[in-house]
């Protein structure tokens, strides 16, 4: 099998992932493996934009309470600092680079760039390119990365492991090349950027989400992962059975929008004062409880009273592509249903991005920092994205260790993958995990998804273990692993908090703790069966 050596290897190009690269390439030579389209990255499909304390008449402390509260007691409140208080050295970096965020209009202004509203926050505090602040930023990362001499870009590689030494330290990734052949790449760091787990069910709010392929092959490797129960659904994806997945930002919601059920009538003011712009899990399960009691297969997300020049206005992106599906969101309301946003939990990292395996970091939506907690508040994703991005890359700034080489090359099966079959499995993964661990969970529920999950798991390892490399197999596997130890870890929580809604066993602990999970505990339950 061939084999290249690296200095600095990032899985994933993201926001994260581009963000570290650029900030690591002055002091280490950077390999970046992404995919050949970044339509695959979340991070393009981020319309909202990026908390921060820019404002003068907001502050540090109302942005953590803020975030504290969202977190439902399970967020780590040096992280939560730490991350708040970069926030506004890294909009620096960004304007200094060159992205452009939308300026305030009003000459009276006391902060030069539009901040919007979204839920859970106090303030306006979400700096924003329109209504496409994702494809803002990703595109001037990339014209960035592109013109650097110290990063090489290699998107014709797909990662499906990574490598470790005698000494269990992380040592590059295992790739198959756009032509199926297997190829390792040797590094002396790594850090996973891969993304969360959102494609682990059906309905989704982006094309091509994740499925939690590298918080598994962390594991592999024996990193710790942390609060894989807590999946945010975002509250307000467009209904539309035909057509791809479209996310209605939350700043929609932020500048005036009311939800409506089936009856046209606003339901949020009565459950939450404050109303729509609750937390994301308050308003999802509200959503999915009025679709129950209703029968109707979405609510509606109205508009209309903004205006049509304010929508233009405000909501460029989401107008047109309403446009072009035949709704005209200026008169008519929009319909919106809860779809898999965002994984609160994955890869247990420090302030740096290091997981518990020498040498492999985490960073993005793929690492859980302790920012989240049991639920993440708007907006501070991309932000996450940034700080630690920037952290780990000063850690890495020291000097490299040697590089020592890995385990013996990995020995594959020769049979040819049926990928019709591959497809079949991963929509029967996602049925169950749609159906028995989404927005609400129950004890009866769960116990038949791990119960399923596993029996799944057996007939997918056999393939695995007698297939040549192939990238959706291999994607698959990893994927349903992860889906067995979110079930482990939903069943494990006897409490319902944040994102995790068990009618079961309703109330809130009053210590609560995160969860922490190893591959180990999973394969040790596969023996006792």
């Amino acid at each position: 099998m061939p084999r290249s050596e690296h200095d600095v290897l990032i899985v994933g190009g993201g926001v994260a992932g581009l963000t570290l690269a650029l900030h690591a390439a002055g002091s280490r030579r950077v390999t970046l493996v992404r995919p050949a389209s970044d339509d695959q990255s979340a991070s393009r499909w981020a319309q909202g934009g990026i908390a921060a304390v820019l404002s003068p008449q907001d502050d540090f402390s109302a942005h953590i309470a803020d975030t504290l509260v969202a977190g439902a007691g399970l967020c780590d409140e040096g992280a939560v600092r730490f991350t708040v208080e970069q926030g506004p050295s890294a909009i620096e970096w960004l304007l200094s680079l060159g992205v452009p965020f939308t300026r305030d209009p009003d000459p009276a202004s006391l902060y030069p760039y539009h901040l919007t509203r979204e839920g859970g926050h106090g303030a306006r505090r979400i700096i924003h390119a329109e209504d496409a602040t994702g494809r803002a930023v990703l595109d001037t990362l990339m014209a960035n990365t592109l013109a650097h001499p110290d990063i090489t870009i290699r998107d014709d590689l797909t990662a499906i492991g990574l490598l470790a030494d005698s000494r269990g330290q992380c040592r590059g990734a295992r790739c198959l090349a756009s032509h199926g052949e297997a190829t390792e790449l040797l590094a002396a760091d790594t850090i996973l950027a891969t993304g969360g787990a959102s494609g682990l069910y059906r309905h989704t709010t982006s094309p091509n989400p994740a499925s939690g392929e590298g918080m598994l092959m962390a594991a592999e490797l024996g990193a710790e992962l942390m609060n894989l129960e807590f999946q945010q659904f975002h509250p307000t994806c467009l209904y539309d059975p035909e057509g791809s997945p479209f996310l209605i930002s939350e700043a929609v919601r932020g500048e005036g929008g009311h939800l409506l059920n089936a009856q046209g009538e606003r339901f949020m003011p009565a459950l939450d004062p404050r109303a729509e712009l609750a937390p994301r899990d308050i308003v999802a399960r509200a959503i999915d409880a009025e679709m129950q009691r209703t029968g109707s297969p979405h609510v509606w997300l109205d508009i209309r009273h903004l205006g049509e020049h304010a929508i233009r206005h405000h909501f460029p992106t989401i107008h047109s592509h309403c446009l072009g599906r035949g709704l005209d969101i200026p008169q008519q309301p929009i319909p919106v249903v809860p779809a898999a946003h965002y994984s609160c939990g994955g890869i247990a990292t420090n302030l740096d991005g290091a997981s518990t395996v020498p040498h492999l970091y985490a960073i993005g939506e793929a690492a859980c920092t302790g920012l989240h907690g049991a639920n993440r508040m708007a907006s501070n994703s991309l932000l996450e994205c940034l700080v630690f991005a920037r952290s780990c890359a000063a850690c890495l700034a020291e000097t490299p260790p040697p590089l020592e080489a890995p385990l013996a090359e990995w020995q594959p099966g020769r049979q040819t993958v049926d990928l019709e079959q591959v497809r079949r499995w991963r929509l029967t993964m996602r049925d169950i995990m749609t159906h028995r661990v989404a927005i609400v969970r129950r004890d009866q529920g769960l116990e038949a998804a791990a119960h399923e999950l596993g029996e799944l798991s057996a007939e997918v390892g056999k393939m695995v273990a007698e297939s040549v490399p192939s990238a959706p197999l291999a994607s698959l596997w990893h994927a349903l692993r992860l889906a067995r130890m979110s079930v482990n870890a939903a069943r494990n929580r006897r409490e319902s908090r944040g994102l995790h809604f068990n009618p079961d066993c309703p109330q809130p602990a009053r210590h609560p703790r995160p969860s922490r999970l190893h591959l180990s505990d999973l394969e040790q339950a596969g023996k006792d069966r």
